[in-house]
């Protein structure tokens, strides 16, 4: 039996991840966060510290879209939903930040939409 949580795992994932991956203005980074309820991302200049785009699944203009939907497909549309304003703010390019997660259901969800709605990575 393991003597961490499973999110301390997590943590610790995310921060050797984040040892050597990094966003740029060139190339910001395009951040998850996955709750039990809510999944969040964010596109990040890690340089000057700023978030240049973002959405989440309590985003009430988004919120609306998600009555029926299972989380997958509403991982999906906040996918979506952050590329398009990510790209509004001049922004085609990013490096995906997985947040520790594995690479499966609702995070893949988001990268595939993210994909779907313009974003490299």
């Amino acid at each position: 039996m393991s003597k961490f949580t499973s999110r301390e795992l997590r943590e610790r994932r995310h921060r050797r991840l984040r040892g050597y991956l990094s966003g740029t203005p060139e190339r910001p980074r395009l951040n998850v966060f996955r709750s039990g309820q809510h999944i969040y991302a964010q596109v990040i200049d890690d340089l000057a510290g700023h978030t240049l785009a973002s959405a989440s699944t309590i985003d009430t203009e988004l919120r609306s879209n998600f009555d029926e939907l299972k989380k997958v497909d509403q991982a999906h549309e906040v996918g979506k939903a952050v590329a398009q304003r990510a790209i509004a703010a001049g922004i085609k390019q990013v490096v995906f930040d997985r947040g520790g997660y594995k690479y499966h259901g609702r995070v893949k969800a988001l990268a595939d939409g993210a994909r779907e709605g313009g974003l490299e990575f």
